[in-house]
C-alpha cells in the first residue's frame, strides 16, 4: 500500500466516523424526544384515568332517574 493510498484510506475512516458521531447525536435526540413524549402521554393517560374514575363513582352515587324535567334547559334557549 503506496503512503497515498494509506492516507487516502484514513480519510476515507475519519469521514466515516464523523458520520457515525452525527448519526449518533441525531438518534440520541430523536430517542430523548420520544421519552418526553412517552411521558406526557402517560401522565395524560393517567389524568383521563382518575377523571373517568370521578364520574363513575359520581354516576354511581347518584343514579339517573330518567326524569327529563329534573335536566337544564339546553344552553340554545
Amino acid at each position: 500500500m503506496t503512503p497515498e493510498e494509506f492516507q487516502q484510506r484514513l480519510v476515507d475512516l475519519e469521514m466515516r466516523v464523523a458520520f457515525q458521531e452525527q448519526a449518533l447525536i441525531e438518534l440520541s435526540d430523536a430517542l430523548a424526544a420520544a421519552r418526553d413524549g412517552e411521558a406526557r402521554t402517560a401522565l395524560l393517560l393517567h389524568r383521563a384515568l382518575e377523571e373517568l374514575k370521578t364520574i363513575r363513582s359520581t354516576l354511581s352515587a347518584a343514579p339517573v332517574t330518567g326524569d327529563a324535567s329534573l335536566e337544564p334547559p339546553p344552553p340554545h334557549y
